[in-house]
């Protein structure tokens, strides 16, 4: 009877070349693989579950994929794996769906709706032709939408940016006037916007029909968001790039940049948009388009009407809400959306833990005292004080520095050099945050003056000098940048690992941009996850938010007291300057302070009343609140119906190591639970029964002497020198745990590698086979005793 592997091999493939698709430039790919793995965070570590993976993925041409086919063994039936195929083809957007045991072929037609049992495959002509008529895809735009994309130096689509870049090409090809892509920070707009002009470039499709190149217009409205595409993921358009910029225009290329505020009317300039023919421009991409360029009061919205006669296609990474509904108006509802939930459900963006830290100030407001003058000796006005009201109407040192001194220990628990981003209140706030955390860390500034920097748009070139070493992957400093409102968008810095927030956020559109600074993953420098450190509030309350689309991990609530301790841990589970007619900041400056706008007050003592951690469960189906262990225990409940059974299996070394990936799996890590129980030198199993079943709880060093003491037979059976080894190898459990058992690694070290190497030792067993037994034996026995 064939089992999978044979079915595959032995009929489906003979089947598809027989249909047709290894002709060229038809393809058959075979076992892809096409998600990373969702990322499960377990204590501070962090691993992949496996891939989403199809047997096969039909093309009509090598971008252009049509269909699915998943196959299962000649026992099965051949519509067995249609539910899984229908999945596949949901989630890579494709219209047609196939599952055989190698004999009989099942269709599902999303075009019509009708699931139907086949004798052979249909060939790719006959899908295509199937699909254009139920899309009324167009010869012409056919063209586009099946030229090759770019593939060189690593541009090759991810899945879902193949999906947004047809669609697109498709909705331009065909003549729509405006379409919207959603996609989530770090999940590639760029390279989807190069991949869509490069196919349309490559293909010669323009408006009019004639045989040229289009002119495209890439506009975005900062520099750092123009220049570096340009300079980068566009390079392969060569010498048809051109930024417009120091009020000069030319109209000789095909591949155009430009930000708003360079071409832009103001009172004082005329638009140097004019000096362009309204038909000039075929297409015009419009990045973080929910940022003011079609919003209805917008002077940059004339742009856009403008040009009327292009086709525009906006690109945002915030879903449709209140302040960005003008933009969603003008483009209209997205052709695809990829959201952060998703980019995180696939493991191709970092899942996050968010850590709730309340100061006694923010907790319970401050009052100043009767006649309490400030640091410039003004009288404070009498009254109670809020976190909104903090660093804008009355400045308190001790919250700052108790708050350097919580996130300062936190880094040393962690990674000292976890690059961190601080979002404060003000550029002014951002600098005394930075002298506090400066001061902190002084054995480190010591060796990198540039640990701490600050990062706003007072620093200008100095700031972007930081802002780009920061960026910098072989730059080990800076390490810490604190910013206000500068950082929050158009900064790719895929190693950040904290993201703090000392300011309130009450946009979901920003929220969403500030979180985007650390979704980025890196599994080549460890990075899988990253912390949002939230002393405001604004995570938890925006977490609640029903539009949110990507809970978080695990999130912590902390009390702080004035030292910047931790008192109570708990975890819940569940505008710029211009240069001539060019804008020289990359990103919108902070206000700028007035002088003395506000209250500076330098005394008081606060403390940190309250550390909370939210954990959304690995399946990313629940957000809810309960202490770690109890969430551990409701995890184990699900996979063992008592104590009895979990401890039977944990005896076996295979089986507990399956228990072990089965909790990780879960966001269950030994040491993290061990910490949070407070109960560091329980044995894991005992722990684990105790809470989850109450049973009785032991000790390592317990069990280890109960074990000696009441089966002392076992020892008995083996030399003086094999109990010896036996007994060692109990001495380091008690000290370590279960891990200790593991053969050959624990008989490399002190003081069992002084009985000599691993088979001069098995020879005091009488063999390998015999001490394998011998150690089983003794982990059996361990465990035996409830």
């Amino acid at each position: 009877m064939a089992n999978e592997a044979d079915t595959c091999r032995k009929y489906v493939v003979p089947r598809l070349q027989a249909a047709g698709w290894e002709e060229e430039p038809h393809r058959i790919n075979e076992q892809v693989t096409f998600t990373d793995g969702r990322i499960i965070v377990t204590g501070r570590r962090a691993k992949r579950r496996p891939g989403k993976r199809a047997d096969y993925i039909l093309r009509h041409r090598p971008d252009f994929p049509i269909a699915v086919v998943e196959a299962k063994g000649s026992y099965a039936t051949p519509s067995d794996g249609l539910q899984q195929a229908k999945d596949y083809a949901e989630i890579l957007g494709l219209m047609f769906a196939y599952s055989t045991n190698g004999h009989g072929i099942v269709e599902f037609d999303y075009t019509t709706g009708i699931e139907s049992e086949l004798t052979a495959f249909p060939t790719p002509d006959e899908l295509w032709r199937r699909l254009t008529q139920a899309e009324s895809i167009t010869e012409t735009a056919a063209e586009s939408v099946l030229a090759p994309a770019y593939h060189l130096s690593g541009f090759s689509p991810r899945y879902y940016q193949e999906i947004a870049i047809n669609r697109a090409v498709g909705a331009i090809a065909g003549g729509t006037p405006r379409s919207l892509l959603t996609m989530a920070t770090g999940t590639g707009k760029t390279v989807v916007a190069f991949q869509i002009c490069w196919k349309l470039w490559s293909s010669r499709w323009n408006r009019t029909g004639s045989h040229r190149k289009p002119r495209i217009l890439y506009l975005a409205d900062r520099n750092i968001l123009v220049d570096d595409p340009m300079a980068k993921t566009f390079a392969p358009f060569g010498d048809a790039r051109y930024k417009i910029t120091g009020g000069k225009i030319v109209q000789s290329r095909e591949m155009y940049f430009a930000i708003y505020q360079s071409i832009a009317e103001d009172a004082n300039r005329p638009g140097l948009y004019k000096e362009f023919e309204r038909d000039f421009f075929d297409l015009i991409l419009i990045d973080e388009c929910h940022r003011g360029s079609a919003r209805n009061d917008s002077s940059w919205r004339e742009i856009l009407e403008y040009f009327s006669p292009a086709i525009q296609v906006g690109l945002t990474a915030t879903p449709r809400r209140e302040d960005n509904a003008d933009s969603y108006d003008y483009f209209g509802d997205p052709i695809y959306t990829y959201s952060l939930r998703q980019g995180i459900a696939d493991g191709f963006l970092a899942p996050y833990r968010v850590h709730r830290i309340v100061t006694t100030w923010d907790a319970v407001g401050w009052r100043p005292s009767a006649g309490e003058l400030d640091r410039f000796g003004r009288e404070i006005p009498d009254e109670e004080y809020q976190t909104t009201d903090f660093e804008r109407v009355v400045s308190l040192r001790a919250r700052t520095d108790a708050v350097a001194k919580h996130l300062t220990e936190y880094l040393k628990k962690t990674d000292r050099f976890g690059k961190t981003i601080v979002f404060c209140v003000d550029q002014e706030h951002a600098d005394e945050m930075r002298r506090a955390l400066n001061n902190l860390n002084v054995d480190l500034v010591r060796d990198y003056p540039d640990y701490v920097c600050r990062v706003t748009s007072d620093e200008k070139e100095i700031g972007r000098g930081h802002l780009s070493n920061f960026q910098d992957l072989e730059r080990r400093t800076p390490v810490i940048l604190t910013t206000s409102q500068l950082l929050t968008t158009g900064v790719d810095a895929p190693t950040v690992q904290n993201i703090v927030l000392v300011r309130i956020i009450n946009s979901m559109t920003e929220f969403k941009q500030i979180i985007g600074r650390g979704t980025r993953v890196r599994d080549d420098y460890g990075k899988l996850f990253f912390s949002i450190l939230d002393y405001t509030g604004s995570a938890t309350r925006l977490f609640a938010d029903p539009d949110f689309d990507g809970d978080p991990a695990i999130e912590t609530e902390q009390t702080i007291n004035d030292e910047g301790e931790t008192v109570v841990d708990e975890v819940i589970t569940v505008q710029e300057e211009e240069e001539g007619y060019e804008v020289t900041t990359e990103l919108p400056p902070d206000e700028p302070d007035e002088p003395r706008r506000k209250f500076y007050f330098d005394g008081g003592q606060v403390e940190i009343a309250a550390h909370l951690v939210y954990e959304l469960d690995p399946d990313g189906t629940q957000l809810r609140v309960v202490q770690f262990t109890d969430y551990t225990a409701d995890k184990v409940r699900t996979l063992y119906r008592n104590a009895a059974e979990l401890r039977g299996e944990w005896a076996d070394p295979q089986k507990r190591s399956d228990i072990i990936e089965k909790l990780e799996d879960r966001g269950i890590d030994f040491d993290q639970l061990a910490e949070s129980a407070n109960q560091p030198d329980a044995d894991p199993l005992d722990l684990i029964c105790h809470l989850a079943f109450n049973a009785p709880l032991r000790t390592r060093r317990e069990r280890a002497q109960r074990l000696r003491s009441d089966r002392s037979d076992f020892f008995e059976q083996f030399g003086p020198e094999a109990r010896s080894i036996l007994n060692e190898l109990l001495d380091k459990y008690t000290e370590h745990g279960t891990a200790q058992f593991v053969i050959p690694d624990v008989l490399e070290v002190p003081p069992i590698s002084e009985h000599g190497n691993v088979i001069e030792i098995a020879k005091r067993f009488g063999g390998v086979e015999e001490l394998r037994k011998a150690i089983i034996q003794l982990q059996t026995l361990l465990y035996a005793a409830a």
